[in-house]
């Protein structure tokens, strides 16, 4: 692999985050690598302009809600390939991210010859999934397709709005005026088709890992 590629890690967990990247040492000698530990210093890193070659995103950051992190990541830079990396291993989790557009998504209980699979995959085009059983989730599908049609802006208008911020808390958090904020409001509504912002946020509730199954109180470490 290329002496020059880039990568960005989004986990919570400073272990696991150098444990991966002890991994990814391994597998991509050289690479530069950008560590990030929360869904607002995610969207600074992609806001940033630097180029990165591969993402990879723990699914349980602060201020995300669950496929909030990968929904922001696939709008921003639609280019850039997202591996999820998680311990939310349930085979719904694993469709669900290839629906909203992961490129590959690894178990953390996965050994580093898998992860590496999938690195290796997704750097030259390809996608990387474990054998799972779980249908394609017709839900999901128009959910990601409503969800796309947003600017990266109004995704970030919306997930703080699904967290119960008024406007002039969301201008603050993002730094616009209040007006632009209910500008964005209003179209979001719109291209949801929904009639009220407590719509939006339940419609929003769909990203959540919370009907999964699995242990959603953090992640493990390796």
């Amino acid at each position: 692999m290329s002496e020059t590629l880039r990568l960005l890690i989004a986990d919570d967990h400073p272990m696991f985050r150098a444990a991966l990247r002890y991994a990814l040492g391994e597998i991509a000698p050289g690479a530069s690598i950008v560590e990030v530990s929360s869904q607002s210093a995610l969207e600074a890193a992609i806001a940033s302009g630097e180029e990165f070659d591969l993402a990879m995103l723990d699914l349980m950051m602060p201020g995300a809600m669950g496929f909030s992190s990968l929904v922001y990541a696939r709008g921003e830079r639609p280019e850039l390939p997202v591996v999820i990396i998680s311990s939310n291993e349930h085979p719904r989790t694993i469709r669900r991210a290839q629906q909203f557009g992961a490129a590959a998504f690894v178990p953390k209980s996965a050994p580093t010859t898998m992860l590496g699979e999938a690195v290796k995959a997704v750097l030259a085009g390809d996608i990387w999934f474990p054998p799972q059983k779980a249908e394609r989730d017709e839900h999901d599908a128009q959910l990601a397709d409503k969800l796309a049609l947003l600017t990266p802006q109004q995704l970030r208008v919306l997930m703080r709005l699904a967290d119960g911020l008024l406007n002039k808390q969301i201008a603050y958090e993002l730094s616009l005026a209040e007006n632009t904020v209910k500008i964005h409001v209003t179209a979001i509504l719109r291209k949801l088709g929904c009639h009220s912002r407590t719509q939006a946020a339940v419609l929003v509730k769909g990203l959540s890992l919370e009907d999964e199954g699995a242990d959603l109180h953090g992640s493990t470490t390796q």
